[in-house]
């Protein structure tokens, strides 16, 4: 039997979201119905209802989250009701070319769940991120499913299912971060600063935040920057480069994610250095670089996806550096809200008045 539940909804490309009756369909063979009780709004929910991601409409919105499983389907053995978890977008499969060479954190056959869930009248959502976690359940793939430490808050725990786990994996698992190291870090948002929080974890000796908003690098000075650049009154690679010996970093990361900040990454970064891409551009950004300079700079760029991130590894790794107050995972949010605030929340996000609203369910 379908269970209705409210959810938040976007019907259309542009259009303001709105709270739904959703039907949640009992779960089928390796899936789960997941009674969320929060989530977080991310850039990529906005990108979805602004038809950036894909014009599958309508979306069920929401997928950074955290809840208690409710009930699993026939053949789940690894999860139970009562679990509580964190819901990922990179539920591995096992099997597929990255997964049998060792690498499961680029698994190319991710899976999500096979019911659809609808409206009343039968019309089948898209979720978000195969999640759809702006609402009161949802239903998901098993392995979509990591369990944590229930000590952790649920409205902290599912930051970790996408922006901060993005941001800190950018860091540690993409940039390679390690001791001594000196990171830069464009762009500080949750991603941003959570890419920050990850150097300082992994013992960068210097980091450098940059942003064109005084608000914004104070917010990264809590996460553990040790300079900051207003990239409106100072050129951004040159600024780098004075607090690194003339040199550049040796990982410089962008989460902004356009053409002019990735290029400021390329140049920003010591001779053999790293640049990491982390931010997402829209479809029709081109970047266009000299070859001979990406030949005589030596070094790599890199893109950056969900962090590069294993969540059966890293999701309890770090509730549990946060419940030891070695990650402070509660300052990324800036309000709980309901539902219906969604709408306001994103307009708030767009115009850079919170780091994360959250939605408590």
């Amino acid at each position: 039997m379908a269970q209705a539940v409210n959810g938040v909804v976007a019907a259309g490309r542009g259009a303001k979201v709105s709270v739904e009756t959703v039907l949640v369909p009992d779960p089928g063979p390796g899936e789960a119905v997941v009674k969320v009780q929060a989530c977080g709004v991310c850039h990529t929910d906005l990108h979805y209802r602004e038809g950036g991601i894909n014009d599958e409409f309508p979306f069920l919105l929401g997928h950074e989250a955290a809840g208690v499983v409710e009930s699993v389907g026939a053949g789940v053995t690894d999860l139970e009701p009562g679990d509580f978890v964190i819901l990922n977008w990179r539920a591995v499969c096992g099997s597929c070319r990255a997964c049998l060479r060792g690498r499961p954190q680029y698994c190319f056959n991710t899976h999500n769940a096979s019911q659809p869930m609808t409206l009343q009248d039968g019309t089948p959502l898209s979720p978000a991120l195969g999640i759809g976690a702006f609402a009161e359940k949802t239903l998901v793939h098993s392995g979509q499913c990591t369990k944590v430490n229930p000590k952790a808050p649920a409205e902290v725990a599912g930051l970790l299912g996408c922006g901060v786990m993005a941001g800190i994996g950018a860091a540690i698992n993409t940039g390679g971060v390690t001791r001594g190291d000196s990171v830069a870090v464009l762009g500080c948002g949750g991603v941003g600063d959570a890419a920050i929080a990850g150097a300082r974890l992994a013992g960068a000796r210097t980091i450098i935040a940059v942003d064109l908003d005084d608000t914004k690098l104070r917010w990264a000075e809590r996460f553990g920057a040790t300079h900051t650049v207003n990239a409106r009154e100072q050129d951004v690679v040159e600024a780098i480069r004075e607090l690194t010996e003339g040199n550049g970093a040796d990982v410089v990361i962008d989460a902004v994610g356009r053409p002019e900040t990735f290029q400021q990454a390329f140049y920003a970064r010591d001779l053999a250095g790293l640049a990491v891409l982390v931010g997402v551009p829209t479809p029709d950004m081109t970047l266009e670089l000299p070859l001979i300079d990406v030949f005589s700079r030596g070094g790599a760029v890199k893109s950056s996806w969900y962090g590069d991130c294993l969540p059966s590894r890293d999701f309890p790794l770090l509730i549990d550096l946060y419940l030891q107050g070695r990650l402070d995972l509660g300052a990324f949010v800036t309000e709980t809200i309901g539902l219906e605030d969604v709408e306001k929340a994103f307009d708030d996000m767009h115009h850079g008045r919170v780091l994360r609203s959250v939605v408590v369910l």
